[in-house]
């Protein structure tokens, strides 16, 4: 009798013991819970920024626009009013920015995260150099005036460029570490500006055709530039996007990664698929941009943290908006002419880049 209704030390300590387990499990999913509503909460107002910056460069320029008209010559555009013409010229300008933005700050994020370096970047690693000589051999030996040349090429250089980085990085007995990657980037990328520049230089109808592309810009596009270069981003889009756990994996090492069940080499190599086109397209369609993807992810992550589910959504929203607004800038601060967007990223990144540095966060993540 006494044994049925006294619960032993033993039962009550089991008891207690998983009393607690479950609360801290409750705890720690609460905690999660709250983590992502607020980082929900901060995309959602990244969203926000964007649209309003999207609006802004339909009616910020040489001639300012008021909202109203931006809104009658989207939805009634009458083609013998200047202003609606205005408006209709920076759509595929503004379109371009929203792309070519998203695929630099995706393509950042993920070469960081696969480089596990903070200083990685597509023109700090070459990736940018690579194409932009490509583009220019292209024009100087096979005569390519046209984007859907432009952007072969540019896929061909940004390959090539990202093969040698990793292969000299490879070199020695540590491998490819991030120190080791920037390293032979900015090597790599010294030495192709330098060929590049002797191209141009004994060219001059390479460097007229050039040179106004070579700045780094979204101005002076129109559809027939935009609309070749979708599919192309819209392929490294969905693969940087689904590479979230992989990167995740990869930040904490490769033995640890291999030991979660990751095949290293094809998670690099997904991902470098997806950075090339991203880069490639990019480059072509905007020029050789650069620090769009070094600040952007680097920002990110003090809204998310290192989880990379979240740093690329997030990079992806936020490094058009950073490139629309060096548009924006750069239309208005020295009227009546215009600095490209490029020039005002790298105003904006360079201080960045150095910051970074003397921080000594750049050995890795």
């Amino acid at each position: 009798m006494t044994e049925s209704t006294t619960t032993t030390p033993a039962r009550a300590g089991g008891k207690v013991n998983a009393g607690g387990k479950a609360g801290k499990a409750g705890k720690t999913a609460g905690r999660a819970g709250r983590t992502g509503t607020r980082q929900a909460a901060w995309l959602l107002a990244a969203v926000v920024v964007l649209a309003l910056l999207t609006v802004a460069s339909l009616a910020v320029g040489a001639r300012g626009l008021s909202l109203g008209t931006v809104w009658q010559a989207l939805t009634q555009f009458d083609p013998t009013n200047g202003d609606h013409a205005v408006v209709q010229a920076r759509i595929p300008r503004t379109v371009l920015g929203l792309l070519a933005g998203g695929a630099l700050g995706l393509a950042g994020a993920a070469m960081q995260g696969v480089a596990r370096n903070l200083l990685a970047d597509p023109g700090i690693l070459g990736v940018n150099a690579g194409a932009a000589l490509a583009v220019v051999t292209g024009i100087y030996v096979f005569g390519v005036s046209s984007l859907t040349g432009y952007i072969w090429f540019a896929f061909i250089g940004a390959a090539a460029a990202a093969v040698v980085v990793y292969l000299v990085a490879s070199l020695g007995r540590e491998g490819a570490t991030p120190v080791k990657l920037a390293l032979a980037g900015a090597a790599l990328s010294a030495g192709l500006y330098s060929l590049m520049n002797v191209i141009l230089v004994s060219s001059q109808d390479t460097l007229d055709r050039f040179r106004f592309w070579q700045a780094g810009g979204i101005s002076g596009r129109d559809w027939s530039v935009v609309l070749p270069g979708l599919p192309f981003l819209a392929a490294g889009a969905v693969i940087v996007l689904s590479t979230g756990r992989i990167l995740n994996g990869l930040a904490l090492g490769d033995d640890i990664a291999r030991g979660l069940g990751q095949r290293v080499g094809l998670a690099r190599g997904v991902t470098a698929l997806g950075v090339v086109l991203l880069c490639g397209s990019a480059t072509a369609l905007a020029g050789p941009i650069g620090f769009v993807g070094l600040v952007i992810p680097h920002a990110v992550r003090s809204l998310t943290g290192p989880d990379y589910r979240w740093i690329l959504p997030f990079s992806l929203v936020l490094a058009p908006a950073l490139l629309l607004a060096a548009d924006i800038i750069g239309r208005v601060v020295l009227l009546p002419g215009e600095v490209p967007a490029g020039i005002m990223t790298a105003l904006v990144g360079a201080p960045v880049f150095v910051w970074l540095i003397r921080r000594g966060k750049g050995a890795g993540l």
